[in-house]
């Protein structure tokens, strides 16, 4: 197989993970989380998003946690904008780095920001264009890709439409989204292969949930395919809040354990990031979704 010699890892636990919890966690606690992510060796922690806080409340204070984490240099600490205003307030929150969304499914983008997908397309374009003006690099994630809670299986079609218009646009790289995490390895394999026709793979990135237990399978696929970016959130955190079962996304502690065992670089220390995992956990009230992490922490037991 075809693998790549190292994987970079985009830690989404910050915002993904935290922004469907229902108790609002404190700005000290996210900058703790953020900076052990970053000591534990990840080179890209998603931090927040400037999203309206009447729809997600726990992300009302994502300036205030931009201004509180002490940067290390050559990590990028993207935040997910929206829209126009949404930039305009990650600017002047100093972020140096965003990301936008888009859906696959016409239904799932009615239902979660009240537009089709082409207006959605045009309404992010000079979101785009003005961000990258500023010299603020953009990455795009596109969601439903394998699968949509109202439609079911998604056209590879449509994948491919979405994700070929956000690399026109300047997106340096596209994360494609199984949102609901019913995807499968093969299913995987033939969307990446479907979208690699219009997009280069070293711009793709693959962002699996694990609502059916495919999520490491499926990663396994693509990097077969030399995909060698793997979106993951500490302790497995997170989860699409339409997904019937959702137990959230991939856990990073799983993934770099695989990739581990494969020889597979992630830069990234295991016992670490095992420990950011158990410090946020706690902090939740939460058990740890990760296998690698529960185990590591049993064995320590030992």
């Amino acid at each position: 197989m075809n693998y790549p010699g190292s994987v970079r890892i985009v830690e989404v636990a910050p915002r993904d993970g935290l922004q469907n919890e229902k108790a609002l966690v404190a700005v000290d606690v996210k900058v703790a989380l953020i900076e052990a992510l970053v000591d534990a060796g990840l080179k890209t922690v998603e931090c927040g998003s400037f999203v309206s806080p009447k729809w997600v409340p726990q992300m009302a204070d994502t300036a205030l946690v931009l201004s509180g984490i002490r940067r290390v240099p050559g990590v990028a600490y993207p935040v997910l904008v929206p829209n126009a205003a949404g930039l305009e307030a990650a600017i002047d929150a100093g972020a140096e780095e965003i990301a936008v969304f888009v859906a696959a499914s016409e239904t799932f983008s009615q239902r979660n920001i009240n537009c089709s997908i082409s207006e959605s397309l045009l309404r992010l374009k000079p979101v785009v264009e003005a961000a990258l003006a500023r010299g603020i690099k953009v990455r795009a994630y596109v969601s439903c890709v394998l699968g949509c809670p109202y439609e079911g299986e998604i056209a590879l079609s449509a994948v491919t439409h979405v994700s070929k218009e956000l690399h026109q646009m300047g997106c340096y790289e596209v994360s494609l989204g199984d949102t609901i995490g019913v995807g499968t390895p093969l299913k995987a394999q033939k969307m990446v292969e479907a979208v690699a026709k219009h997009v280069p793979v070293c711009g793709l990135a693959v962002h699996f949930h694990d609502t059916w237990g495919q999520a490491l399978a499926n990663i396994l696929a693509s990097l077969e395919l030399g995909i060698a970016v793997v979106d993951s959130s500490v302790a497995g955190l997170g989860g699409c809040p339409y997904a019937a079962g959702a137990t959230g996304n991939v856990a990073t502690e799983d993934v770099v354990y695989m990739l581990s065992g494969m020889g597979i670089e992630s830069g990234v220390d295991l016992e670490k990031l095992a420990s950011a995992g158990r410090m946020i956990c706690a902090h939740l009230g939460r058990p740890n979704a990760s296998k690698a992490g529960t185990a590591l922490q049993a064995s320590h037991r030992n």
